[in-house]
C-alpha cells in the first residue's frame, strides 16, 4: 500500500511518524511519502515539503506567504497525481487539509481519505464537520466526547485514543531505563524543582505574541524568588537564533520538554496541545494565548465559541482546572498573580494534579496510532 500524509506542524510531524510507524508494524511492504518534519522522514517517509515551509496562521501570515501557499498547494497536487496513493492521510491542519481533500476526492476517487486528528469543529466554525465528512471516508477522533459530535450532525467519528496520551506513555517507559529519570517517571514532578517551565508555542508568530509577556511575568516572580530558574523549551521547528531576541540569560532547550516540564515546579504555557502535555506530565500550569482584538473577541465570545473553556485540559475535565488567560485576560500582572500562586499554594496544586488524574483517565488507555493503523488497513483490505 502506498500511504501520503500530511502534516502542516511539528506536533503533526510527531503524530504523523507514529502513526506510520504503527502502519509499517502491520503493512510491511508499506511505502510512505508526505509533507512533514524530520520525525516523518526518520521513519522513512519520503518528504516532498517540510512544515517549516507551510506553517502560516492568520490572514496576515498568509497574505505575506500567499506565493509559499500556492506552490504548497501545487506540491501536494502533484504529489497526489503523480504517486496515486491507496490512502490520504490528514492530520490536524484544516485550512489547508480540506481542500487538499477536496481535489484529492474529485481528481482520485478510488484513494481512500482519513482524517487522524480532525479538526476542533466541537470549538469553533463547527460548519466545517459537514466538509470533513463529504471528504473523507473516515474520521479518526482522538477524544472522547468527539463520536457523539459528529452524531449530533449525523455523521460517524471512531475514537482511536489519544496519540498525547500515547507519547507520554512511551517517554515514561523509556525513562523507566534511567535510574536519573525513573522517579519522575513514576511520581510526575518534584515538590522540590525550582524550576519555571515556560513554553510559548511553536510556531513563530505565536512565539513573538506571547514569549514577551511570559518572560516579563516570569522575571518579576524570579525578582522576589532568586532561587527560581526560568526555562524556555523551544520548538523543533525554529531555530535557536530567533528566540534570542527575547532572551535576557534565561535557560532555552530543545528537544527536552517532557523531561523539564515532568519536574518543573510550575509552567506557563502557550495554549494548545501543550497544555494535555503538561497536565499528563503533572506540572501545574497556566494557560495564555494572544487572540488580536483580544477585547473586542472577549465581548462576542459566545457567538464565536461554541465551548465554555478554551484548553483542552478544561474541555476534557468539563470544569475549570488550569486558569486560561485568554484574548484580553493575557497580561503580565494576570499570569503573574496565576504563576505565583501555582509556585506557592500546595493545596491549590494538590487539587489540580488530582484533575489531571481524572483527565488521564477520561483519555484511556488505548493506543491510537495502532488503533488508526489498524483501522486504515482494514478498510483498505476490505
Amino acid at each position: 500500500m502506498k500511504y501520503f500524509l500530511i502534516a502542516g506542524e511539528a506536533s503533526g510531524d510527531m503524530h504523523a511518524a507514529r502513526l506510520i510507524r504503527s502502519l509499517r508494524q502491520t503493512d510491511a511492504s508499506a511505502q510512505f511519502v508526505g509533507m512533514g518534519g524530520m520525525l516523518m522522514q526518520q521513519e522513512g517517509c519520503c518528504l516532498v515539503q517540510n512544515y517549516e515551509n507551510m506553517a502560516f496562521m492568520g490572514v496576515v501570515a498568509v497574505l505575506k506567504n500567499l506565493s509559499a501557499v500556492r506552490r504548497n498547494f501545487a506540491i501536494a497536487k502533484q504529489t497526489l497525481l503523480h504517486e496515486q496513493p491507496d490512502a490520504l492521510i490528514l492530520i490536524d491542519y484544516p485550512t489547508f487539509n480540506l481542500k487538499i481533500a477536496k481535489f484529492c476526492r474529485r481528481h482520485l476517487p478510488r484513494t481512500k481519505i482519513y482524517y487522524y486528528i480532525p479538526p476542533k469543529v466541537w470549538a469553533w466554525k463547527s460548519w466545517r464537520v459537514h466538509r470533513i465528512t463529504r471528504y473523507t471516508d473516515k474520521v479518526l477522533a482522538i477524544f472522547p466526547f468527539e463520536p457523539a459530535f459528529y452524531a449530533r450532525y449525523g455523521y460517524k467519528a471512531e475514537y482511536m485514543g489519544n496519540p498525547t496520551m500515547d507519547a507520554i506513555r512511551e517517554w515514561k517507559k523509556e525513562c523507566a531505563t534511567d535510574m536519573n529519570s525513573q522517579l519522575t517517571a513514576i511520581n510526575g514532578n518534584s515538590q522540590s524543582s525550582n524550576t519555571l517551565a515556560v513554553l510559548p508555542g511553536s510556531r513563530k508568530h505565536e512565539i513573538e505574541k506571547c514569549l514577551p509577556k511570559m518572560l516579563t511575568a516570569a522575571r518579576r516572580i524570579q525578582a522576589d524568588m532568586p532561587d527560581l530558574r526560568i526555562v524556555v523549551l523551544g520548538a523543533p521547528g525554529v531555530h535557536p537564533n530567533f528566540y534570542h531576541q527575547f532572551l535576557r540569560g534565561e535557560t532555552i532547550l530543545f528537544g527536552q520538554t517532557y523531561d523539564v516540564v515532568a519536574q518543573a515546579r510550575a509552567a506557563i504555557v502557550n495554549s494548545g496541545t501543550a497544555t494535555l502535555e503538561t497536565a499528563l506530565l503533572g506540572c501545574p500550569q497556566v494557560a495564555v494565548y494572544h487572540i488580536a482584538m483580544g477585547r473586542l473577541v472577549g465581548l462576542f465570545r459566545d457567538l464565536l465559541f461554541k465551548i465554555p473553556h478554551f484548553t483542552l485540559v478544561n474541555i476534557i475535565a468539563g470544569k475549570e482546572v488550569i486558569q486560561e488567560k485568554i484574548a484580553y485576560l493575557f497580561t503580565v500582572d494576570e499570569v503573574e498573580k496565576e504563576t505565583h500562586r501555582l509556585l506557592t499554594d500546595n493545596r491549590y496544586r494538590q487539587q489540580m494534579e488530582a484533575d489531571y488524574c481524572m483527565i488521564a483517565n477520561r483519555l484511556g488507555n488505548a493506543i491510537a496510532n495502532d488503533n488508526a493503523a489498524r483501522t486504515i488497513i482494514s478498510d483498505l483490505q476490505s
